[in-house]
């Protein structure tokens, strides 16, 4: 075990692992139902005084090895011998040792075990405000594992199963019924069946008190082979709550007979000692009731003096009780205040250097700030000159733009006025008046035809070279377009009228209208858009 709890600790195996085998080592030796029922008994409960020492020796090696786990383990070992043997000083002691441990190596679940065992020592001593706040701290810990999703939710029915033997040994059975109906939720799909033997017991004891007595010695016998194989002391337990049964019945042999092995049970495993003035307060009481006064008045003469031996304050034995509480109090109050010293030195260093990397993160923040805002300044400075400039470069080329197209429309207006010289020449010549014959002024003809097709093709070359980016666009845009509509594009572009159109493509008025309502169908257009526009927008 201690070479487990070191491997636990040093080398941090999952949390699943941890709990699983901390659960297996808090069940302190539970054995295999194939063995005999020699063999079965519970070695804890067989342990002397020499066996205690064993105990303690190994609790002082695991402290020499830092082997922190066994060393807890083994203190709660210790209680529960101690416990048992009603030794309550020394039960306790173990017990606080255990919890310091557990505390300061953050072990919640073995803390929530170790506050389980304190608060039902205190409900022992029928002091039920202290066992029911540990007995809380217990169960919200395993709350806390549950929900961290560190164990299963079954593992509350064990914290709840605390609670309903503290209210059944201070008679308040109603409210262990609520805790015991509250087990009951998380037992349904367990598969601890310790767990379900408690239960099994504790329900027995309900039901009797109900009145339902053959159905508490029904749950009373269904618990009863578990304990004989794995925890053959609980019968001293198990043996008297059915001697009530039997004293409830009127059936007086059986109840006497059950509280005397009860009485034997722990005498001779040495277990419950602290559990035998009950019985012998029972065994009064029956005795009254069969009309033996002798037996009463010796069986409550007993019971007084154990119950003064086993829990008065002033008794030797327990004496010492308040001193180990006020201890381990005290001891807690030294490690809360040097920690908090510590915690107070330590949030003074934390403060000093917070303040330096305070002041260090404000000094780069503002030189980061007044670096970005320099950054900025020259990036909107150059952002507005090379925004003027390209606003500038922009404007020059417009203007440059229009005059080369002023230019063209002004050399194609003076190609319109020499066309229409040219006209009347050729209707002159046509009709062959004057000295030149009629041969030589066909050739005449023909040769200023040939003219004209070069000066139309040396405007389009001179258009197209002026206004590259809108050729380039038209062409992308309408890559349907014949040559024909490409030029009456460019006219329009430079705002000729249908008139001098028709007259630069040698055409009627009418037929130019034609033309251009044929361009608005192949520009995707209606007659709402205005073409000119339109075309001057490309």
């Amino acid at each position: 075990m201690n070479s487990l709890g070191k491997h636990i600790l040093k080398n941090n195996l999952t949390k699943g692992f941890y709990i699983t085998t901390l659960f297996v080592l808090l069940m302190f030796g539970s054995l295999s139902a194939q063995e005999s029922k020699e063999q079965s008994v519970n070695k804890l409960e067989q342990y002397s005084d020499s066996d205690a020492q064993v105990l303690e020796n190994e609790y002082t090696a695991s402290l020499k090895k830092a082997d922190t786990l066994a060393a807890i383990l083994t203190l709660q070992k210790l209680a529960l011998l101690y416990g048992h043997q009603a030794r309550h000083k020394k039960s306790y002691n173990k017990l606080w040792q255990a919890l310091l441990l557990a505390d300061a190596s953050k072990m919640k679940m073995l803390k929530a075990f170790i506050y389980r065992d304190i608060g039902r020592h205190y409900s022992y001593y029928k002091r039920k405000t202290k066992a029911l706040k540990f007995l809380n701290s217990s169960l919200d810990l395993k709350k806390e594992l549950v929900q961290n999703k560190e164990i299963k939710d079954e593992e509350l029915a064990n914290a709840y199963l605390a609670f309903v033997a503290t209210y059944r040994e201070l008679n308040d059975l109603k409210s262990a019924k609520v805790y015991l109906d509250s087990s009951a939720v998380f037992l349904k799909n367990s598969t601890q069946l310790r767990d379900k033997t408690f239960y099994s017991f504790e329900y027995g004891v309900i039901l009797n008190s109900e009145g339902n007595y053959e159905k508490a010695l029904k749950a009373f016998r269904d618990c009863l082979n578990w304990f004989s194989k794995n925890l053959p002391s609980y019968r001293v337990l198990i043996n008297t709550y059915v001697g009530d049964v039997y004293k409830n019945k009127q059936e007086y042999a059986k109840s006497e007979n059950s509280y005397l092995e009860a009485l034997e049970l722990s005498k001779s495993y040495n277990v419950h000692k602290d559990f035998t003035p009950l019985i012998y307060e029972r065994l009064s009481d029956l005795y009254l009731l069969k009309g033996n006064k002798d037996k009463a008045f010796a069986s409550l003469k007993r019971a007084k003096e154990l119950d003064y031996l086993y829990f008065d304050s002033r008794s030797a034995t327990n004496r010492p009780l308040l001193e180990i509480q006020d201890e381990f109090l005290e001891e807690k109050n030294r490690q809360i205040t040097a920690n908090k010293e510590q915690r107070l030195q330590q949030l003074e260093q934390e403060e000093q250097v917070l303040f330096l990397e305070r002041m260090l993160l404000f000094v780069a923040v503002v030189g980061l700030i007044l670096f970005i805002n320099n950054i900025r300044s020259k990036h909107k400075a150059e952002k507005k000159i090379l925004r003027k400039k390209r606003e500038f470069e922009i404007e020059k080329n417009k203007e440059v733009l229009e005059l080369k197209n002023k230019e063209l429309a002004t050399s194609v207006i003076k190609l319109i006025e020499k066309d229409a010289f040219i006209d009347q020449l050729k209707e002159k010549l046509s009709n062959g008046k004057g000295d030149i014959n009629r041969q030589e002024a066909k050739q005449i003809i023909n040769s200023i035809a040939v003219n004209n097709l070069d000066n139309w093709s040396e405007f389009e070359t001179r258009f197209v070279a002026i206004n590259k980016k809108f050729y380039t666009k038209l062409t992308k845009k309408f890559p349907d377009l014949t040559a024909n509509d490409q030029r009456l594009c460019a006219l329009i572009k430079l705002n000729f009228s249908s008139k001098e159109i028709a007259k630069l493509l040698n055409m009627s008025k009418e037929s130019v209208h034609t033309t251009r309502s044929r361009l608005r169908k192949k520009l995707k257009i209606s007659r709402d858009v205005n073409l000119k526009n339109f075309i001057a927008s490309i």
